[in-house]
């Protein structure tokens, strides 16, 4: 369908791409993946004919249809209904029902056989279009992209750009391509909308081309795989899983093959300079050298997964319950988010906020983030730090600092050596850390941003869509840092990768209550499949807990009771804080060689680091039950 050949293409100065061939074949499912910056979307608008190639050659079939999604459509403005929007795709049965309406309002005076043959030829085509189904296909493709039968109806321009993104990948779906080019097309889906673009694509007879950073999503869609990396194309025949293996082998084998040339070139270059002494050797000397020049030298094998080695601090530990929300209730007009609904997350959980959009996701972390108003009570627990995350916090970055100057200003309590490990982390190393925050585009910010949410002195973290404008190595990067993190979160994202690997609880929203699943994403879908296999809903009732009744407590002697209880939390803070701190010394001593290669210090060594573990983990669990017994006596 298209060859590229030896095509480069440059951007200013640099070349994006040097000397590319790729032949896309008819039917092909491909997935095109790399960092940001290698130039994927710059590839799809080189495949369309939006940029053309500094060198090279582009061929296609002279039939060939291409539908593109990209995030340029979000600024597609229209006050036509959706489903209107949506039918445009089919231009000329759109054309035909026109002229056929006009027809028929000639017919009520014009009567002759020209005008009824016109009809007749108007309809035979319009029928052979299969024109009486459009609006049935667009009604079906906007229902499977979570649009209801009343929303078909409402203006595109009512609706925010995610939702009008969906339009817009309705319309393209419509048009039947032989070739879809879908960039990021999982950023504005919800959890059921992506797995049903992932039935529709399994479906599609034509070829495809997915940019995306969710690897489920590219398991179950794609067959190959196409890396942009150093400025070339490297091909994988394979889904994302067989790529991740793929590619492991392949860098091991150029690793080997590196090393092997080095050693080679070191053992002839010490051969150069012992004959370059010797006049009769000199000759022998210059054609080794010359061998050397023409040498093609195998690379480097750089590892682009970068592992998170960070100590998040926290100031003081939560208590044992974080939140509690309880009769919370919740509406727009005419839309129920929740009624009367409870919920609790305590110390340690690791929240995944999942289920359709418009069924109330960010609307629940915003009243948890106090950021929305509502009614019901919400109870924040002892010692409890939130640090909320959310796409439209990108802009209370601030435009003139650098990177660099953005987390030492926010963070002082951390070294420099330590923000600049972390935003090696999130891709920004050596002189990158000195680039204005207004220059940036939108991941990078986000990741400043995420950056920003870890150095905060939060032990309970707020986390909507923090994987949107992500790479998938900056979706590992964080999803190591939450897996490291000792504290609480709660995290809405469609990247079920990400969910899988950072929770251990459940939330979706139901009946206007909030349901809980104790258990990881992937035994949560397994339970999901289950129930809908079995065609009924298992509903476990969750027994409340009877509530004892509470002894009236005199105030002053209340009062008494939570001062007194209050000075023994802070000293045993200061414990547990002591006792880390000797902690940190052993764990510095343990790393050096002179205690690590003299077995007796070791074992000494190694016996006090686990007396303080120990040591800490008895002083924070009478922590907790102190500040659970002020929380009782404060409420």
């Amino acid at each position: 369908m298209i060859a590229l050949n030896d095509v480069t293409f440059e951007f200013g100065a640099r070349a994006l791409y040097e000397e590319v061939n790729w032949h896309i074949k008819p039917g092909e499912k491909i997935g095109l993946i790399g960092a940001n910056g290698t130039g994927k979307t710059t590839l799809l608008r080189i495949l369309v004919g939006e940029y053309k190639p500094t060198s090279g050659t582009i061929s296609k079939t002279k039939t060939l249809k291409i539908g593109y999604l990209n995030q340029d459509l979000l600024s597609y403005q229209s006050e036509h209904s959706i489903l209107h929007v949506a039918m445009e795709a089919f231009e000329r049965q759109n054309e035909l029902h026109d002229q056929i309406e006009e027809v028929i309002k000639k017919l009520e005076h014009d009567h002759s056989d020209q005008i009824i043959t016109k009809l007749s030829t108007l309809q035979e085509e319009f029928e052979a279009l299969d024109g009486y189904s459009i609006q049935y296909k667009a009604e079906q493709i906007l229902a499977g992209l979570g649009f209801t039968a009343e929303q078909t109806q409402r203006s595109l321009s009512t609706f925010s750009g995610g939702w009008r993104m969906r339009v817009m990948l309705a319309k393209i779906l419509l048009q039947q391509p032989d070739l879809l080019l879908l960039d990021e097309p999982t950023n504005h889906l919800d959890l059921p909308s992506i797995k049903w673009l992932e039935e529709y694509l399994n479906a599609f007879e034509g070829a495809y081309i997915i940019v995306s950073h969710d690897r489920f999503f590219l398991d179950r869609t794609v067959t190959k795989i196409v890396e942009s990396a150093n400025q070339d194309l490297t091909i994988y025949a394979g889904n994302y899983s067989f790529y991740l293996e793929e590619k492991a082998l392949r860098s091991e084998i150029q690793r080997g093959q590196y090393q092997n040339q080095q050693q080679y070139i070191k053992e002839q270059e010490k051969l150069i300079d012992r004959f370059r002494a010797k006049a009769s050797k000199a000759k022998m000397a210059q054609s080794r050298i010359k061998a050397l020049d023409k040498l093609e030298r195998v690379d480097s094998v750089e590892d682009d997964n970068a592992a998170v080695n960070f100590r998040f601090k926290f100031s003081k530990q939560s208590g044992r319950h974080v939140i509690t929300l309880e009769d919370i209730s919740k509406a727009y007009p005419n839309t129920p988010i929740l009624h009367d609904a409870h919920a609790l997350i305590e110390k340690g959980d690791k929240i995944a906020l999942i289920g359709a959009n418009g069924k109330g996701k960010s609307t629940l972390l915003r009243i948890i983030a106090e950021a929305e108003s509502f009614q019901g009570k919400k109870t924040v627990g002892h010692n409890v730090t939130e640090a909320f995350f959310a796409q439209h916090q990108l802009e209370s970055l601030h435009l003139d600092n650098d990177i660099l100057s953005e987390l030492k200003n926010f963070a002082p309590e951390y070294s420099e050596t330590e923000i600049r490990s972390l935003l090696g982390c999130f891709l920004f190393s050596g002189d990158s850390v000195f680039k204005k925050i207004k220059i940036l585009s939108g991941g990078e910010k986000s990741r400043v941003a995420l950056a920003k949410v870890i150095t905060s002195d939060a032990n309970f973290l707020i986390l909507d869509e923090p994987t949107n404008h992500l790479d998938i190595q900056s979706v590992n990067i964080l999803s190591q840092s939450l897996q490291q993190f000792d504290g609480t979160f709660i995290v809405v994202s469609h990247d079920r990768y990400l969910l899988d690997e950072v929770a251990n609880k459940i939330w979706y929203i139901e009946d206007e209550k909030i349901k809980e699943y104790p258990g990881t994403y992937k035994e949560y879908e397994e339970w999901v499949s289950k129930r809908e296999k079995e065609k009924k809903d298992v509903s476990v009732p969750v027994k409340k807990e009877k509530k004892e009744k509470k002894e009236a407590v005199p105030t002053d002697e209340r009062k008494n009771q939570i001062k007194k209880l209050n000075n023994e939390l802070d000293a045993l803070e200061k414990e547990i804080q002591t006792l880390e701190t000797s902690k940190v010394v052993i764990e510095d001593l343990l790393s050096q060689e002179e205690n690590y290669s003299d077995s007796k210090k070791l074992t000494e060594l190694n016996n006090q680091y686990d007396r303080i573990k120990n040591q800490i983990t008895e002083k924070q669990t009478l922590w907790d039950d102190l500040a659970e017994k002020v929380m009782e006596l404060e409420n």
